[in-house]
């Protein structure tokens, strides 16, 4: 029986899964992302991880025929590497990929991706109906797009087509994004970056009163989203973060013209109401074009995964017609 891989990685989690030609999933294991102490660590985190899904399905990794790869950046496509990656410690500089992967399954068929790239193959491959045009957002640690147009995968030349957490929303540009640049929409509206965000309309207003532990160093996004409706500090973040959202998003819809765009990543998925709803709400009052069904991901958080599986069954493209048996 010909088996596939796909293999996330995340800034906080390594994905792997093995499955048939059908996509169906055979095996799977998940490990958390080392945060150094250089690239190489997190390497052998995913080749172990990889070989671990291996088992879990009874398979040499030899046997698998393909592999895709749905990465956060930026990537090197050319070395099959991520270069000097935000939403890791600034030790880890180079992630080799490609080359390290291809040796353990004895393939060259090995695609890379960046990681909202994977999650467009993914919904593609999977959806119900195919659009051709048509993005995939995710709202989590980082933020990013996916995005097929015309029917075709938007990779660019370097792998790094989809950086939209890197659209300058605030053109003020009061917070630094992890990637060192100001006013990033993933500045503001990130996992990882909420908190930050928090504190400076705290700072904006003195006499703020608000439950949330804006000094503690634990503080989190999801302190934030637990709060709405019993703080007024924190519906009033969550309301500016909403507007944010919806002007990346915006931006996303002025410039690839999708159908739909589904949304997720682990701040989405675990507060829809509070994050998808107000976009929808919002969107039509920023967006001079055709409207797109906006919808929360169909496949979860999986989605990643899946698409990496989906794209070593297509070489890469998330087209059904291309799936090799």
């Amino acid at each position: 029986m010909a088996t596939y891989a796909g293999v996330d990685l995340g800034a906080t989690n390594v994905r792997a899964v093995v499955g048939d030609g059908d996509a169906r999933i055979l095996g799977s294991h998940r490990t958390s992302t080392p945060q150094g102490p250089t690239g190489i660590a997190v390497t052998e985190a995913v080749l172990d991880t990889l070989r671990n899904a291996c088992a879990d399905a009874g398979v040499d990794p030899t046997d698998v025929r393909a592999c895709g790869i749905g990465s956060i950046g930026p990537l090197d496509l050319a070395e099959g590497a991520v270069e000097d990656p935000a939403n890791l410690p600034d030790t880890v500089e180079r992630i080799p990929l490609s080359g390290p992967i291809g040796q353990l399954i004895a393939s060259d068929r090995v695609y890379l991706h960046n990681d909202t790239a994977a999650g467009v193959i993914g919904e593609r491959y999977h959806a119900d109906r195919n659009p051709d045009d048509m993005a995939y957002i995710t709202i989590s640690s980082g933020i990013g797009a996916g995005v097929c147009v015309d029917g075709n995968v938007v990779a660019g030349w370097d792998g790094n087509a989809g950086e939209v957490g890197h659209y300058v929303v605030d053109p003020q540009g009061r917070l630094t994004c992890g990637c060192g640049k100001d006013g990033h929409w993933e500045a503001y509206c990130s996992g990882n970056n909420i908190p930050n965000y928090a504190r400076l309309l705290a700072e904006d207003d003195p006499e703020v009163e608000t439950s949330l532990p804006l000094e503690d160093p634990e503080f989190t996004a999801k302190d934030v989203f637990d709060a709405v409706g019993e703080d007024e500090f924190a519906d009033h973040v969550v309301d500016q973060l909403a507007h944010w959202n919806t002007i990346g998003v915006s931006n996303v819809v002025h410039s690839f013209a999708p159908i739909v765009i589904y949304i997720g990543g682990a701040v989405a998925l675990h507060n829809t109401d509070l994050v998808l709803d107000p976009i929808r709400e919002r969107i039509d009052e920023m967006v001079m074009t055709n409207i797109p069904d906006i919808q929360l991901t169909t496949l979860g958080d999986d989605v990643v995964v899946k698409g990496a599986l989906a794209s070593a069954l297509t070489g890469g493209t998330g087209d059904r017609s291309r799936t090799r048996r």
